[in-house]
């Protein structure tokens, strides 16, 4: 690097220009697709059997999306997939459901069975409740509660690994009244 910085010292001001001008551009194209991959989107691999069977348990390849949840906080519905720092482990990043927003009352069954429970959690402002597709296998509200909306990362947008499971994800709730 320093033999660089001498063979440049010989050179026209011209040269030199060209060369801080170019470095200058690759830094700033780096700091960019940086802060694209924090804040807007970025590209995610899922692990584990919490969300079978939406996600395989391993090798699948997903795009997230940061920005919309960040923007508005009120796009992310009931049913939508969400990544989110983990309540046990900030530095593990995990991937639920979302089931309830503040004000709602929940009927939890930690036991996972399918009798109803007579167990009721009403969620927090600030808060919401997630779960695991795979109830059996998934560690999630049932488990911590409610978790803070400052923990949810984005939402997931696509599959996109393996191709032939390609998919846009839809919000699969249909709401009664």
């Amino acid at each position: 690097m320093l033999d660089f910085f001498r063979t440049l010292k010989g050179q026209p001001w011209s040269s030199r220009a060209r060369v801080v001008g170019w470095s200058v551009l690759h830094v700033a194209n780096f700091l960019g697709a940086l802060h694209m991959l924090s804040y807007i989107g970025t590209i995610s691999t899922m692990a584990g059997p919490s969300m079978l069977p939406t996600l395989a348990n391993e090798g699948e390849i997903v795009l997230e999306n940061r920005w919309s949840y960040r923007i508005y906080p009120e796009s992310l519905k009931r049913g939508d997939l969400v990544t989110l720092r983990s309540p046990l482990n900030r530095n593990r990043i995990i991937c639920k459901r979302v089931i309830g927003f503040p004000g709602d009352i929940i009927c939890v069954d930690p036991t996972g069975e399918k009798a109803p429970s007579t167990e009721h959690v009403q969620v927090p402002k600030g808060h919401m409740w997630i779960m695991g597709d795979n109830a059996a296998y998934s560690r999630d509200s049932r488990d911590y509660g409610p978790v803070s909306m400052g923990l949810i990362q984005g939402k997931l947008y696509a599959r996109i690994w393996p191709p032939s499971k390609f998919t846009i994800f839809r919000n699969p709730t249909t709401y009664l009244d």
